[in-house]
Formats: structure tokens, sequence, C-alpha cells
């Protein structure tokens, strides 16, 4: 595996910053401002992210100059793109890769395979290793057995040692061979509560520089680290395994939608009802393979679980990302989940120094599209696991059921007798 390549810092923009626990490095974005390359005020959170990830990986090589301006000079319209063009690949290194077992377990494999080539060539299989933290989370394979007892959950999981027993002893032994690698068991939860409850860390730091948590995922609903203010998405094996090994995740360009959020949840409405709307309404607007990004008063109003239950839906609604940027409700999050206070002064000076802190107001931001959504008028609300988008008010449920019960066989229906099924209903 090649060494990675000393960084240049061709822009000049390494700096320091106070972390409330002594000085730490920063790659400024806004240095590009003053270089003339871009307007960073007006550009969306998530693409400021995705530039400070370019801005400091920047080596001349893998990253290039060209690809911090091709970043830098988003523009809402993509003016940088000729008509019709599908847009520029940008590099994404992501900082952390997390991976759930059926599809992660086949990345260690490859990693180990990996370490028997190098043997077999007469070098040291110790040198292959994720060159990013890496957590691995059992949890797709989880099956229950026994319930309504009080040692379930001790049965349910001494089943899932003894059925993959081959399995588990070949991750433990990677836990304990790779560097940079982690292994979750089995009944602690599912990945993403993990990844947002434990493995989610805000800021990382490394060689002395500060940068933001980011992330790519085995799993399409990795985007529900988003309403945290990470950037993330779910990505293939081969791209995780990229991203394992130091290499960038590409991506085009994107435009990314705007949706104001106004005013407050009404009582008695829950995070459900709210994200069955916004399902319902981004799937009209067609926002597949565009980030989506939430400002506006409404969205600081919102608890982070409500935030992270929006996000975790944008494989549902089509977006690449779901996001929320940081403000003081994150900050609590962290603090209130078992990080420490050194940690969260960190986070919090961080992207207060890099301008990435608070929930922008309209017009704060240029976005490709916007949308509003007023929170007060949603209402309770269900659809089916498969059909979020085809969402039913709680107060017509009564007559979609009569309707939909007496259409005729091929829509679906029993073809009874909607007169007198109609009544039964009234």
């Amino acid at each position: 595996m090649a060494t990675p390549t000393l960084k240049i810092d061709p822009f000049s923009a390494r700096d320091k910053f106070e972390t409330g626990n002594g000085p730490a490095g920063i790659y400024r974005i806004a240095k590009l401002e003053k270089l003339g390359l871009t307007k960073i005020a007006q550009l969306p959170y998530s693409i400021r992210v995705l530039l400070e990830s370019c801005l400091r990986n920047c080596d001349g090589f893998v990253v290039t100059e060209d690809d911090v301006r091709n970043l830098a000079n988003w523009t809402a319209s993509r003016g940088v793109l000729a008509p019709g063009d599908s847009g520029i690949e940008v590099p994404f290194n992501p900082a952390r890769v997390v991976l759930q077992d059926f599809t992660g377990v086949p990345c260690v494999v490859d990693l180990a395979a990996m370490r028997t080539a190098m043997e077999r060539l007469g070098g040291d299989p110790k040198k292959i290793n994720p060159l990013v933290p890496v957590d691995l989370v059992i949890d797709h394979s989880v099956q229950v057995d026994h319930f309504a007892s009080g040692d379930s959950l001790d049965l349910n999981i001494e089943l899932e040692f003894s059925r993959n027993r081959e399995r588990y002893e070949f991750l433990r032994w990677g836990q304990d061979a790779f560097d940079n690698f982690r292994v979750v068991p089995p009944g602690t939860g599912i990945v993403h509560q993990v990844n947002l409850e434990y493995l989610f860390r805000g800021v990382q730091q490394r060689d002395g520089v500060c940068f933001p948590d980011t992330l790519v995922g085995t799993d399409s609903h990795t985007t529900m680290i988003n309403g945290a203010g990470v950037v993330a998405w779910g990505v293939g094996g081969i791209e995780a395994e990229a991203g394992m090994l130091g290499q960038p995740v590409y991506f085009l360009t994107p435009d990314v939608v705007g949706v104001e959020l106004q005013g407050k949840l009404p009582e008695g409405v829950t995070a459900t009802d709210l994200v069955l709307t916004i399902t319902e309404m981004l799937r009209k607007e067609k926002v597949v393979g565009k980030f989506v990004e939430f400002f506006g008063e409404g969205a600081t109003h919102l608890s982070l679980t409500d935030r992270a239950t929006i996000a975790n839906m944008a494989p549902e609604y089509g977006a690449t990302m779901g996001f929320f940027p940081v403000d003081a409700l994150t900050v609590a999050y962290l603090k209130g989940t078992g990080r420490s206070d050194a940690e969260v002064t960190r986070f919090e000076s961080y992207f207060k120094a890099q301008g990435l802190f608070g929930i922008p107001k309209r017009g704060d931001i240029d976005y490709s599209q916007t949308l509003s959504l007023n929170l007060a008028s949603v209402v309770p609300a269900l659809a089916g696991p498969k059909r979020p988008q085809d969402r039913i008010p709680l107060s017509q449920a009564k007559t979609a059921f009569a309707e939909t019960f007496v259409a005729p066989a091929a829509n679906n229906g029993f073809a009874r007798n909607p007169a007198d099924l109609v009544k039964r209903f009234k």
C-alpha cells in the first residue's frame, strides 16, 4: 500500500484556532474567499464541509488544486457546467467508514486477502491496514427466537454467537490484527443508532489538525447521521473499501435543494408524521441524486432525534443526503450522550471558527432550489412501510380504507358491492 502523499497546502489555508483546551490546526475555507475563489457565506453548509475535505487533502496528485477550485466555484445553477453536462467529479475523503455486517464482512475478507498476498510476495503483511477509522456494526444478521421473558436477550445472543461462530471469530481476528478497525458486537443496537449515539464524535483530530466528522457507510440509511450535521451517505462495498484505504470517493457536483422549515409542530404530531409529509413533498420535486439541506426557524425547534428521523428517510425521498447544519442543539446532544467536556468544547469551537455554526435563515444561502414547509400544517398520518410517499392523513383513513376495499379486484379490491360497504363505514 502506497504511503500517503504529503499535503502541500497550495492555498495556504492551514491555520490555528483555540479549542478551549489549547490550540489546534484548522484548514480555513474562508482563506479561499480571500483568494477570490468563492463567496463562502453563500455556499450551502454541506458544500462547505466537502470543500474543507478537498482543501485539507489537496496534495496536487490525488486531490488537485483544480478539484478545490471546482468545488469552491459551486453555484446554485452550477454555472461552471455546460448545458446538459452531467457534472464535474469531485473527490471526497471521508473521515471514517461505517460497515454493517452483511456488506462489511467482504471488505474485511479483502483486507485479509491483501495481507496474504503481501506475505507471499515477501513483504510485511502488517502494512496492510485501513488508513481511516473503520467501524463494523453487527446488526443485520440478528434473529429473534425468544421473546416475552426476562432472559430473552441472553438466549437470543447465545444463539446468535453459535450460529455465526466462524464469522465472528474472523471479525475478532480482524479487530486484533488491523489498526483502525473496530467491531461493535451483536445485541448492541442497529448500525445507525450506534453511529449516532456512540461513533459520532463531531470533530476529529489527527496530526494536530481538527476537521469535521464525515463518513460513508455500506447502508443506504447512513444518512441518519446527517441530522447531526455530518456529511455522509451510503455507498457500495467497492467505494467503502476505497475510503478505507485512503482513496477518495468521487461524486458529481450536486444541486442543493434548500427546504425552509417554518413554525412549530402542533401538539400530538410526531416526527413520523413530519417525515411522511416531507417525503411526499420531496418525491414530487424529484430530488434524486441531489443534496437536501434544511434551514429556517422551524428547523431550530426540532430536536436532534427528530432531525435524524428526517435525515434517515433521504433514500425514501431520493436524495443523496438530508442535511441539518450544526447548532446549539447538536452541541447539547453531544453532551447528553456521554462525550467529554473537552470534545464538546472543541466541537463547538471548531464549527464557529469555520463559519459553520447555526441554522441559516431565508436568504442566507444560495440554494439551487428552495422549498418551504410550515410545520404547523403537519397532521397525524399513516403510510405503508414500502410506500411512504402514499401518505394518508388520519382524518381521511376511514374513507381511504372504504374506497380501497370496494375497488375492483384488478385494483386490489374484493369486488364487493360498493354501496353496501360504503354504508357500513358511514
